[in-house]
């Protein structure tokens, strides 16, 4: 009998993954084709599933009965969207604005925009009027397509959108927004029961326009094209532990079996490139929830429906854990993975996924310009012997198959181990081979889209360090850019939001430590003359600011101060409010405690 061979250790593994490797990116790719298309045209069309979708009811925010939609219902309704799009003017190339939360018709909306060669643009239904008209007037969408949570925002602004031609509406059950809007959605694709012929797009070609938070100016919008989603594959299949393959050496059954749920908005890259698409793409389902997160919710619906794999932001794991320290004594729970990511997850976190959830959570890194490019890829449990990295709790993890992932220097050299510096990815993997997974560059704005690399290396403005096993541990951000319970939050945006209220004179936000969020929004604000600070003046400010842009990002501290600190050039040095917030946080924790 032959002497089996002794088990690869995960190092072992993780170095011959990484040298095997090697894109195959065809000319011609299309995102809608193979998340949708493809699986449309198999006999089992009628059976499989492909989105498993709750809403909420009208009449005591309730949810209806789930409603199971298969890869062949998503096809015709694309193709039919299709169809009424062309009628209504889009071409190749032009921005469709999808401002839908997770729901059917979403995925219907991303497949029918991508399959045309037009751009899908997501906006998120937590953004206010003002910054849907900046990103809707600076992408220069000509149509947007809506439902009852964002119908009032969009038209609120649409005549300050001047390439904004029509408005598509689902399920409006006010009697005056139907008649504001253009197109009836159901009405519209009823009528269109014909196969739409897809266009042939390069791999090359925008297929999603993402806006995201700058530290200077606007917020700017990512090209992220059709071959991103390749790239994007590797860190999918490996924090989801294998998603999409056999689960064992001795079965040929892939995970047909695998269900994905993930509260991450489809709007934002999380939701859509971390979740929503490469679901689709494996021909798994879904389950889509319209409704606010709660850890009772997120245990229900993962029992309820057998959620197999999830991407849970650290906040929601902590809710998760504090409400239910045992969730197997209430819940039956059938999870494989859990990717998270957003900041770190923290040791307690970490050991109540293990322990209670019976899964090691994967943390992962990326940001929407190049997503998905190192994290960690634990396979608890695997079948299989020698697959995967054991994940250290507190680290973003290594690069993962097909990403040259560095810690370089301020002259794009690579840092040694323990050395801090900023995370890049090379635009060639290790055999010369260009990275499929970057961005094409940010919307009308080449001096930021240069301003990203230096040579080949792709900035991502967070630092880091590297331990001799390859590992990586986050140290903060290089720029003005901070995350608050998971989001990215710009400051730019909220100063000029500040700003436009008649009391501030000028305004500066930094983030303030919290052990909750990993940061607050705090401003730092300058008053207008004949104005002065009060509590009531912050409530108005704080107000102010919810009104306009997305809730996580109205400053939940104000303070008032004579100047902002400024350089020489007349640039805010929000450095030094930082670490003014960073060294009171130090000094109020080595307060004793009575």
């Amino acid at each position: 009998m032959k002497t089996p061979a002794s088990p690869r250790t995960p190092l072992d593994f993780y170095q011959a993954m990484q040298a095997g490797f090697g894109w195959h990116v065809p000319e011609h790719f299309n995102m809608a084709e193979v998340c949708s298309r493809r699986w449309a045209a198999q006999p089992d069309a009628h059976e499989r599933v492909a989105v498993v979708e709750h809403l909420m009811s009208e009449l005591g925010g309730q949810a209806v009965p789930p409603r199971r939609y298969t890869y062949a219902q998503l096809q015709q309704a694309a193709d039919a969207l299709s169809h009424v799009l062309a009628d209504l003017g889009v071409q190749r190339g032009d921005r469709v604005a999808i401002v839908l939360p997770q729901r059917f018709e979403t995925a219907v909306a991303y497949i029918a925009v991508m399959q045309m060669g037009a751009v899908a643009m997501p906006l998120s239904l937590l953004f206010g009027p003002e910054a849907l008209e900046y990103r809707l007037q600076d992408s220069e969408a000509v149509v947007a397509i809506v439902d009852a949570t964002s119908v009032h925002n969009v038209l609120a602004v649409r005549a300050h959108c001047p390439a904004l031609r029509e408005v598509v509406g689902i399920d409006l059950n006010n009697a005056s927004d139907m008649l504001r809007v253009d197109v009836d959605y159901t009405s519209a694709i009823a009528t269109q029961q014909r196969a739409f012929t897809a266009v042939q797009s390069k791999a090359d070609d925008g297929a999603v326009l993402i806006y995201t938070s700058g530290t200077t100016g606007p917020p700017k919008g990512a090209l992220i094209p059709h071959r991103a989603l390749i790239g994007n594959l590797t860190g999918f299949v490996c924090s989801q532990n294998w998603f999409g393959f056999p689960t064992a050496p001795s079965t040929d059954k892939a995970t047909s079996a695998a269900v994905f749920w993930s509260p991450a908005d489809w709007a934002w890259t999380g939701g859509l490139m971390d979740a929503l698409l490469p679901t689709l793409y494996f021909g798994c389902p879904i389950v889509a929830w319209s409704g606010r997160f709660g850890p009772e919710l997120a245990f229900t619906l993962m029992q309820q429906h057998g959620v197999t794999h999830t991407f849970l932001f650290p906040t929601a794991l902590k809710a998760m854990m504090k409400a239910y320290p045992e969730p197997r004594h209430q819940f039956k729970l059938q999870l494989q993975a859990i990717m998270s990511a957003g900041e770190a997850v923290g040791d307690a976190v970490f050991g109540y996924c293990q322990a209670q959830l019976g899964v090691t959570v994967n943390e992962m890194f990326g940001q929407t310009e190049i997503n998905y490019i190192v994290g960690n890829c634990a396979m608890n449990g695997h079948p299989r012997d020698g697959i995967g990295w054991p994940a250290k709790p507190g680290s973003m993890g290594k690069g993962y198959p097909g990403h040259r992932v560095a810690v370089i220097d301020e002259d794009g050299h690579e840092c040694p181990a323990g050395v801090p510096g900023d995370v890049a990815l090379n635009r060639y993997n290790q055999h010369g081979q260009p990275d499929p997974i970057f961005f094409l560059g940010y919307w009308k704005n080449e001096t930021s889209t240069l301003g990203k690399f230096t040579g080949d290396w792709c900035r991502t403005g967070d630092l880091a360090v590297r331990d001799v096993d390859g590992y990586l541990w986050y140290q903060g951000r290089a720029d003005d850019v901070f995350k608050s319970a998971g989001y990215r939050i710009g400051p730019s945006e909220i100063e000029n939001c500040l700003v436009k209220h008649p009391a501030v004179a000028n305004a500066a936000v930094v983030p303030k430590p919290d052990a909750e969020r990993g940061a607050l929004v705090k401003a730092y604000v300058v008053l207008a003359a004949g104005f002065e600070g009060s509590d009531a003046l912050v409530t108005e400010l704080q107000t102010h600011v919810r009104g306009k842009l997305a809730p996580y990002e109205y400053p939940k501290e104000i303070e008032f101060i004579h100047e902002l600190p400024m350089t020489t050039t007349g640039k805010v040095q929000r450095r030094v409010l930082r670490l003014q917030e960073e060294d009171r946080a130090k000094t109020s924790s080595d307060k004793p405690r009575l």
